[in-house]
């Protein structure tokens, strides 16, 4: 079994066409741009990709899209959607025949009770033989299992090595102690806080792409103990972290606008429901583009 993950793991964009359809490219040029910069690998169909936007078909689409471009020269995190453990067992084997590494599980669409939605993970991560995460986001998804929870299906299923939450890194490190290292925890947030859930035990990142050449210089100063560093290259990411991650809608737009920019990706035409970019939303990303610079090859 493929070890525990750690590091950074951007999640990718969708993009769509004027015709409404899913674009591969985007796909390919996001890949592209976090192996330049070292990640340790890419992640893609969560909330960053607009996962529940798409259709069963386009899932696959961005899965197999994703895995192409990757051709195996880095680790592939898949997170699986699905409103039954069958849905999900189904999907979730279709992505590790097409390369996942790693799989990260969404509670089902709704609401269930604790009891049942350990039940539920459980069903699916015993079907599968590939080490398996939850995405446990209540601040986003509405519900999500308690710390207690999490150490019980850690207890429950040997395969159960990720808990990727979106959560404050004084939250973080909480789940950090009470798992006691039965489990990797991620973060997510566009690496909001990153210095600080480093700090706390986190073993990696699920940031944007947008920032993956600053995102990965920290995670690599932070592993060679250079503080100063850290805080420089914090310097310049924090400001766009609070500017996009206002909301997972605002975090759509705003975030995949900045990727758009800076790896001059052709124009995204956005799938409904969405949040409307506006013209002075539209000069802050451009004038943080302008400041970042672009990101196609990487920095020396």
């Amino acid at each position: 079994m493929t070890s525990v993950p750690s590091g950074i793991y951007p999640m990718l964009y969708a993009c769509f066409a004027e015709d409404g359809t899913l674009r591969d490219d985007a796909f390919g040029v996001q890949v592209e741009a976090a192996l330049a910069h070292g990640a340790a690998g890419v992640a893609v169909l969560g909330l960053g990709t607009e996962v529940a936007k798409l259709s069963a078909g386009e899932r696959e689409q961005a899965l197999d899209a994703t895995a192409g471009a990757l051709d195996g020269r880095a680790s592939l995190a898949v997170t699986v959607f699905g409103a039954t453990p069958r849905e999900q067992i189904t999907f979730a084997r279709r992505a590790v025949a097409a390369g996942a590494t790693w799989l990260i599980l969404q509670p089902p669409p709704g609401k269930i009770d604790e009891p049942a939605l350990l039940d539920f993970f459980a069903t699916v991560i015993d079907a599968v033989d590939c080490p398996v995460g939850i995405q446990n986001a209540p601040e986003f998804l509405g519900y999500g299992l308690s710390p207690e929870g999490i150490v019980t299906l850690a207890r429950r299923c040997a395969n159960f090595r990720v808990a990727k939450l979106e959560c404050p890194a004084v939250d973080l490190h909480d789940i950090v102690e009470a798992t006691e290292g039965r489990v990797a925890v991620f973060n997510g947030r566009c690496g909001f806080e990153m210095p600080e859930n480093l700090n706390a035990g986190a073993s990696g990142i699920l940031p944007g792409i947008e920032t993956i050449d600053l995102t990965q210089g920290i995670w690599q100063a932070h592993g060679a103990g250079d503080g100063e560093r850290v805080r420089a290259l914090y310097a310049l990411h924090a400001p766009v972290a609070v500017s996009i991650m206002q909301g997972i809608p605002h975090f759509v737009t705003y975030g995949k606008a900045l990727a758009i920019a800076r790896l001059g990706l052709a124009r995204d035409c956005p799938r409904a429901p969405f949040k409307p970019i506006t013209e002075y939303g539209r000069r802050l990303v451009q004038a943080q583009a302008d400041r970042l610079g672009p990101l196609t090859a990487k920095d020396d």
